[in-house]
């Protein structure tokens, strides 16, 4: 599977003329392009081109004669290449940074290039500027601009008997509280950059979402991807406010599927056997101090009432099973001693 958006670092002198020829003519010669000025200034102290390809391509360039240079370099004269095309055999061997690692000035100048492609190619998406900055990285991404899109159009990102405006206006809400902006390549890098739709990989990445809103809204600070010793990364850990972090609560998640895309043939076994893999695995592995949640927000209605009313044991301790709506709205059950508190974010039954 091909990575999220990076930027290419070409640590060296460039000049509009080297432009032309190192970039610009071997992607006209094998794509058919189009050199342009940005649409936005480009950042003080640089110049900037962009390029658009008769197959919908676009990429960004931008030099300098001197900068800061990314995370972990000593800066100079350099080019920042950014796109959704074949890269020119002149970047071949260049570094490739998130966008994070850059400067901010390219960084921000680059999103806001990259947004207005965006919305002008989906313009649905631009009532929702949170989540299009956020998946960002994998909506303009080179195999996965289409599906990842179609994921959240068609497929109301995973919620069943809802509308794609109801959905977005959630996970819009989840984005806005800013808990997981320091983390945004990691995070929408999850959704994938396939250009086959593989609902369900992509629905249990949304899980993780979930579940970031529900600790977020219990008052948690989050972190993202704790390597543990057992060489394998636990999905958050669960820090109290006002705290120096390192002292959370470890939480993993799994979402099952509903019994219609699933060979379980009751969702109350659809989450027992979601709840066995996991923890024949990565959990027996840990031996003990995680806490398991169960996203069961892929079930409509009358799935989760089963669920919810029969209230099946799962082979962990301790563990939430829920379910989340558009509406904000989230009800579950717990089994075993919880040692988080999410009474504020979750309606037990």
């Amino acid at each position: 599977m091909a990575r999220p958006l990076r930027f290419r670092y070409a640590p060296e002198g460039w000049s509009l003329d080297r432009v032309r020829s190192a970039i610009f003519q071997p992607l006209d010669s094998n794509l058919g392009a189009e050199m342009r000025g940005p649409w936005y200034q480009s950042p003080s102290g640089y110049d900037a081109r962009r390029f658009e390809m008769d197959n919908g391509d676009i990429a960004l360039f931008c030099w300098t004669d001197g900068d800061e240079g990314p995370d972990g370099t000593d800066g100079g004269p350099a080019g920042y290449w950014l796109g959704n095309t074949e890269t020119p055999s002149s970047l071949w061997k260049t570094d490739k940074y998130g966008f994070a690692e850059v400067p901010y000035p390219v960084r921000r100048w680059a999103e806001r290039e990259l947004l207005a492609q965006l919305h002008m190619e989906s313009p649905w998406l631009a009532d929702y500027p949170h989540l299009s900055w956020f998946f960002l990285p994998v909506f303009l991404s080179k195999d996965g601009r289409e599906t990842t899109r179609e994921f959240f159009r068609d497929h109301a990102a995973g919620f069943p008997d809802t509308s794609r405006e109801a959905a977005l206006d959630y996970y819009e809400s989840v984005l806005h509280t800013g808990a997981l902006d320091p983390y945004q390549e990691e995070m929408a890098g999850k959704l994938g950059t396939s250009d086959y739709m593989d609902l369900t990989r992509m629905t249990a990445a949304m899980g993780e979402f979930n579940v970031a809103k529900v600790l977020v809204d219990a008052g948690y600070e989050i972190t993202p991807e704790i390597e543990v010793t057992t060489g394998h990364s636990i999905d958050f850990r669960a820090d109290p406010p006002d705290t120096d972090g390192g002292q959370g609560v470890l939480v993993e998640v799994t979402r099952p599927l509903p019994t219609g895309r699933r060979a379980a043939d009751s969702p109350l076994s659809a989450v027992r056997d979601t709840v066995k893999t996991k923890t024949d695995g990565q959990l027996d592995a840990h031996a003990g101090g995680v806490v398991l949640l169960v996203d069961c927000s892929s079930f409509p209605d009358d799935e989760w009432a089963a669920v919810a009313d029969e209230q099946p044991d799962v082979r962990h301790r301790p563990a939430v099973v829920f379910r989340a709506r558009p509406d904000g709205s989230v009800e579950g059950y717990r089994k075993g001693r919880l040692p988080l508190s999410l009474d504020d974010a979750i309606t037990f039954v």
